[in-house]
């Protein structure tokens, strides 16, 4: 029995496609264990040969007893690189003769989210049977960044050398050229952003901005890149601040009329004015994604938006070979994730990234 567990979008749909699309695995019976608790019992209970679940579930399926397979594949694997998560601590207590774990972004905030990954593969044996082990023989606290930095890196890596394996996409697949654009935009009330981002606090057309702290004040800037702040009530109102990227998108998929778009946001303030500037736009969720993906990539969707960290594992690539990031992100995982929708293997035209940066602001960083 084999058991896949990726993120839900993909399990719903990625796995499922390509079980039908390969020779050698389209007569494998598949139970997908999603749903509510009763859908996912059945499921887990019915005879297949591969279960597929979402990586919140797994705590689930270990408290359910489903815990033996003779193969375990773990596709975006860097969902469980917290040691502290529920998923991580159900899933090492899994057995299986086979492990296998995917990831195009193994360490995104370095080398301290090698542990729990390779504890799955080898229960410690490599990098050590406690985090706390891992921590003191391979790095050391600054005090200044309040972060572990990692000592010996080349150390860790000759470690886990015989159970890793890199691929790069460029040495494998024949994939179409890739051109990054970055597009300045002067955004508007340009003084109250500078104001805001040295006092913490500003006034802008009768509503006062305000940031506790400079973790706080860090998300507000990038908000206000994009035209809009939340308000500090928590009650999901917020402030509009300029509608100059809103402006330069419009003009931009007036630029592209035979061309479908693929726009990223970060902020639900921004999804809601770009819908509002662009009617036609459809926006992708939890409960449209098989949709959406469907009518996207026979062409029927000419704006797409998707928050830049939802799109994890879709196929986007027949759709279209356009990517405008409307709200940037610190998030390397999330950008280089959002990006490969449409870089891809399946992709015949060179893709497009284009990428609005308020002048002079956050978003430079």
């Amino acid at each position: 029995k084999c058991l896949i567990i990726s993120p839900l979008n993909v399990a719903k749909t990625t796995w499922i496609n390509e079980l039908s699309s390969w020779s050698h695995v389209k007569s494998l019976k598949y139970s997908l264990l999603i749903g509510n608790e009763k859908q996912r019992l059945n499921a887990a209970q019915k005879e297949a040969d591969i279960y597929i679940i979402n990586q919140e579930n797994v705590p689930w399926l270990f408290e359910k007893g489903f815990r033996k397979y003779g193969f375990i594949i773990v596709d975006e694997s860097q969902g469980f690189k917290s040691h502290s998560s529920n998923r991580f601590k159900a899933l090492k207590y899994f057995t299986s003769k086979y492990m296998l774990l995917l990831t195009g972004t193994p360490v995104p905030n370095g080398f301290m989210d090698w542990w729990s990954q390779i504890y799955l593969i080898d229960k410690g044996e490599r990098l050590g049977k406690y985090i706390t082990h891992y921590r003191n023989s391979y790095f050391s606290y600054d005090e200044y960044k309040r972060k572990y930095v990692c000592l010996y890196p080349k150390t860790i890596l000759d470690k886990i050398s015989d159970v890793v394996i890199s691929m790069k996409a460029e040495d494998y697949l024949e994939l179409p050229d890739r051109i990054d654009n970055y597009v300045p935009v002067e955004i508007d009330n340009k003084d109250i952003y500078d104001e805001f981002a040295k006092e913490y606090i500003v006034k802008i057309n009768d509503a006062e901005l305000s940031a506790i702290n400079s973790g706080v004040l860090y998300s507000k800037l990038l908000q206000y890149c994009n035209g809009a702040v939340y308000s500090s009530k928590n009650d999901g109102s917020y402030t509009i601040t300029h509608n100059n990227k809103i402006d330069y998108l419009k003009e931009f998929i007036q630029l592209y009329p035979d061309e479908n778009i693929l726009v990223a946001y970060k902020f639900n303030s921004d999804l809601e004015r770009i819908q509002r500037a662009i009617p036609e736009s459809v926006s992708l969720t939890r409960k449209n994604v098989i949709e959406v993906r469907d009518l996207w990539n026979s062409g029927k969707i000419k704006v797409l938006l998707c928050q830049c960290g939802t799109a994890k594992g879709l196929n986007l690539q027949y759709g279209g070979r356009i990517i405008v990031w409307f709200g940037l992100t610190p998030d390397l995982e999330h950008y280089q994730q959002f990006n490969a929708r449409l870089h891809r293997q399946g992709q015949t035209k060179p893709v497009l990234i284009y990428h609005i940066v308020a002048k002079g602001c956050k978003d430079e960083e």
